[in-house]
């Protein structure tokens, strides 16, 4: 057995007898529910539950505040309000900043009174709306693409695409990083599922040498700038893959659109690759577009399959007026202020070059709109973000499973909103902060053997 394995047993095996003691004394040992128990539709008795329960209690018991859900008054930009203070905030996937500008408010408040805030139907029954059209026309130009179909969640998007598109004689393969949209895809297919490992495309082409003739079709899923890490795949490599195993190859651009390129197009204008050569355009409209649902750009054959048959778009409301305009707005200001990506761009050179120069260390982050503070340690990551939070930096902390194991991380976005000033405050209050708690010797395993000594 591994040491990441050991460890993960131990943590979650002291968790869970430190939460059992903080019960109070008169709490029932759980039993299975006999057929006639009423509680058998207590959702308290479900394990989701319990999972939840015992990570709070021990969070209490090791003195760490719960990160999650936390209020935020007003608009979130480069800085926030909780509890009526100002913070700096880097936890908005605002990246070029146009969220709250006057022409994209205004366009959407239009919208509103055009259409009201609901198209009240899905698309294929209700009918379309010239907005629709009009958006899915700009999404297709933007990527050379024949044409586009915007879906009212991101998360649905991948999903219903991947899931609704493989059947169990296909096989699909995405990166290990892939995020939970993709892999959710993926299980519901029904295709045989391998992934290759993170960004190592030797890796990919060995599996597809063995298990491509066994499979009708293909699907290899990669994405344009990862959301964990803040870096991208070789572009080319993996086209010269698809093409030489005559598989499909898909790119989600959800924290690439706009924070990638010279104008903001993502990763094959980055990259200098025709857009053609891919077959799946993916995206999100809710973080550099400041609108919301996802969108696939490719063929005009695969968009009429999907319009059909991704359960996905097909049997959910059509995306609102006012966020489909203000997707539309947020993409031509985009275009047409090409200083925003700049701006992004500087900024993230800014803080990678820095919080290096810090002795932060910031993984595989290739200094755009994501950048990781690795910490390692997952009770270390929370307490950072804490201590940092009542120092007036909002940066969230990134635990397993969502990383693996002792790489928990506080994930920076970085904006075009953002002062080097900014940037540089919240590096050294960091970069303070985490060398306190590497001097206590601040960690998970610690702390759960110094209530063990003392239960």
């Amino acid at each position: 057995m591994s040491k990441t394995r050991i460890d993960r047993d131990a943590i979650l095996n002291a968790s869970r007898a430190m939460a059992t003691r903080a019960k109070p004394a008169s709490a029932p040992a759980r039993q299975p529910a006999a057929s006639s128990d009423p509680d058998r539709t207590d959702f308290k008795r479900l394990d989701l539950y319990e999972q939840i329960r015992t990570q709070r209690e021990a969070g209490k018991m090791l003195g760490v505040t719960d990160p999650y859900f936390i209020e935020h008054q007003g608009r979130a930009s480069a800085t926030t309000m909780i509890d009526g203070r100002e913070i700096l905030n880097f936890a908005s996937y605002d990246y070029l900043g146009l969220n709250g500008v006057a022409e994209l408010q205004d366009a959407a408040i239009e919208a509103i009174g055009i259409y009201g805030t609901s198209v009240s139907g899905s698309r294929p029954t209700s009918g379309e709306r010239p907005f629709h059209r009009a958006l899915e026309a700009d999404l297709a130009q933007l990527y050379d693409s024949e044409a586009a179909l915007a879906f009212v969640s991101g998360h649905a998007t991948n999903v219903s695409t991947i899931g609704d598109l493989l059947g169990s004689s296909d096989l699909v393969i995405y990166d290990g990083f892939s995020h939970n949209s993709v892999v959710t895809g993926c299980k519901l297919s029904g295709a045989t599922r391998k992934t290759f490992k993170h960004n190592d495309f030797d890796d990919l082409d060995r599996i597809l040498s063995e298990e491509r003739n066994r499979h009708d079709h293909v699907l290899i899923i990669i994405e344009g700038l990862y959301s964990m890490d803040g870096d991208m795949p070789d572009l080319a490599r993996a086209i010269e893959i698809k093409e030489r195993h005559e598989a499909w190859l898909m790119v989600d651009e959800a924290h690439s659109l706009g924070t990638l390129g010279a104008t903001g197009k993502g990763l094959f204008e980055q990259q200098s690759i025709d857009p053609r050569k891919v077959d799946i355009w993916m995206g999100t409209m809710s973080k550099t577009l400041s609108g919301c649902g996802g969108y696939i750009c490719g063929s005009q054959a695969l968009i009429d399959i999907l319009k059909f048959f991704a359960s996905g778009f097909m049997y959910s409301v059509g995306l609102p007026a006012p966020l489909a305009v203000a997707a539309r707005t947020g993409l031509n200001l985009m275009q047409q202020e090409p200083w925003r990506v700049q701006k992004l761009q500087s900024n993230g050179r800014y803080f990678l070059k820095h919080a290096e120069q810090a002795g932060l260390d910031t993984g595989l982050s290739a200094g755009f709109c994501v950048i990781p503070v690795i910490v390692g340690d997952s009770l270390r990551a929370v307490k950072l973000s804490n201590i940092l939070l009542e120092r007036g930096v909002y940066a969230f902390p990134i635990t397993y499973p969502a990383v693996p194991m002792n790489e928990a991380r506080l994930r920076f976005f970085i904006t075009a909103e953002h002062s080097e000033q900014q940037l540089q405050t919240a590096i050294d209050i960091t970069a303070e902060e985490l060398r306190k708690l590497e001097a206590e010797g601040f960690s998970l395993l610690a702390s759960l053997a110094d209530h063990s000594e003392d239960g």
